[in-house]
C-alpha cells in the first residue's frame, strides 16, 4: 500500500519541487510560467481531455450509473456548497468564490488518476477516471471559467444599450469558445453518438496531451516561488475540504446506502486525490488570489500522502 501511494505521488511532488528549484535558481520566472500556463490551457489540457474522453465506450458510462451519480453528487454538490458559503456567507468576490469551490471539490483525476487508481483497480480504473474527468471538465471547470470571466467585468452603471443579460451572454459565449470547455464537450457528444475516431488521430493527439500534468505542475512550482506560500486559514480549510471532508462524505454516504466494493473504494479514492494543478493556472491567468491557490495546492499535494493512505485502509 505504501509503495502504491509513493509511486503515484512521487512524480507530482518531484515535478512541483523541480519547478520550485528552477524559479529559485532564476532559470524561470513568472513570465515564463505565464507562457507555460497559456500553452497548458489552450493546447495541452484540451487535447488531454478530448483524447481521454473520446476513448470512453458509451456502454461503460451507462453500466456504471451508480458511480456516475456518486461522483456527480460529491464533486458538483461540494462545489455548490463551497461557492454558496464563500460568496454569500463569507462575502468573498465571485472570482474568489468559484476558484475556492473548484479547489475544494475537483480532484486532479486527469493528472493523477491513472497512476493512483490504475495501481489499485487495474484496467477498470480507466472508466472511473473518464467519468470523474467528464464531470469536472463538463460542469465545474466551465462554471469556474465563466465565474472568473464575469468577475473581471467592471462594476458600474451599464450603457443604455447594455443589459445584465447581454453581459452574461457575452461572457458565456467567451467561455464556450475556450478550448478547455468545448474540447471535452465535443468528445462527450461523440461518445454519446457512439462515434469512434480513427486510432491514428487518437494517437497523434495524445503526445502533447501527455505533457499536461508535468508542465502544469512545473509551472505551479515556479508560481510557488513567485507568490510565496502563505498558509492561512482559508488555504488550510480548502485543502482540508478536498483531502478529508469530500472523500469522508462519499464513504459515509455510500456505506449508509448499503454499497460495498468496488463502488465504495473507487468513488472514495477518486475524491481523495488532491487539488487540480489547473487551479493555480486559472488563478494566475485571471489574477485571482495566486498566493492562496499556490498554498492550497501545496498543502493538498503534500497532505494527500497521508490522507490517501488513510482512505485506502478504510475502504479495504
Amino acid at each position: 500500500m505504501v509503495q502504491t501511494i509513493l509511486s503515484a505521488l512521487a512524480p507530482i511532488v518531484f515535478t512541483l519541487l523541480l519547478g520550485f528549484v528552477a524559479a529559485w535558481r532564476h532559470d524561470f520566472g513568472p513570465k515564463e510560467a505565464s507562457v507555460l500556463n497559456r500553452m497548458v490551457l489552450l493546447y495541452a489540457v484540451p487535447l488531454a481531455l478530448f483524447v481521454g474522453t473520446v476513448g470512453t465506450p458509451r456502454a461503460d458510462l451507462v453500466q456504471d450509473i451508480t458511480l456516475v451519480v456518486a461522483l456527480f453528487a460529491a464533486i458538483v454538490g461540494l462545489y455548490a456548497l463551497v461557492f454558496l458559503l464563500f460568496h454569500f456567507v463569507f462575502r468573498f468576490s465571485l472570482s474568489e468564490s468559484v476558484l475556492a469551490a473548484l479547489t475544494a471539490s475537483a480532484p486532479a483525476v486527469p493528472f493523477m488518476g491513472p497512476a493512483i487508481l490504475g495501481d489499485l483497480f487495474g484496467k477498470a480504473s480507466a472508466v472511473t477516471v473518464a467519468i470523474a474527468a467528464l464531470i469536472i471538465n463538463l460542469i465545474v471547470v466551465p462554471i469556474t471559467i465563466l465565474g472568473l470571466a464575469l468577475g473581471k467585468t467592471p462594476i458600474g452603471t451599464p450603457a443604455p444599450s447594455t443589459t445584465r443579460h447581454s453581459v452574461f451572454a457575452e461572457k458565456l459565449l467567451e467561455t464556450v469558445k475556450e478550448p478547455i470547455v468545448w474540447a471535452p464537450l465535443l468528445a462527450f457528444v461523440l461518445v454519446l453518438c457512439d462515434v469512434r475516431i480513427p486510432s491514428i488521430v487518437d494517437h497523434g493527439l495524445s503526445l502533447l496531451g501527455q505533457a499536461t500534468g508535468g508542465v502544469a505542475l512545473f509551472a505551479s512550482g515556479i508560481m510557488l516561488v513567485a507568490y510565496k506560500i502563505e498558509i492561512d486559514l482559508t488555504a488550510l480549510s480548502l485543502a482540508f475540504l478536498k483531502n478529508l471532508v469530500q472523500p469522508a462524505l462519499v464513504l459515509v454516504g455510500l456505506r449508509s446506502l448499503g454499497y460495498g466494493a468496488p463502488i465504495v473504494p473507487e468513488a472514495v479514492l477518486t475524491t481523495a486525490i488532491p487539488v487540480m494543478p489547473i487551479v493555480i493556472v486559472l488563478a494566475a491567468q485571471y489574477h485571482v488570489r495566486e498566493t492562496r491557490a499556490s498554498s492550497a495546492l501545496f498543502l493538498s499535494v503534500i497532505g494527500s500522502i497521508f490522507t490517501i493512505a488513510v482512505f485506502i485502509a478504510l475502504t479495504q
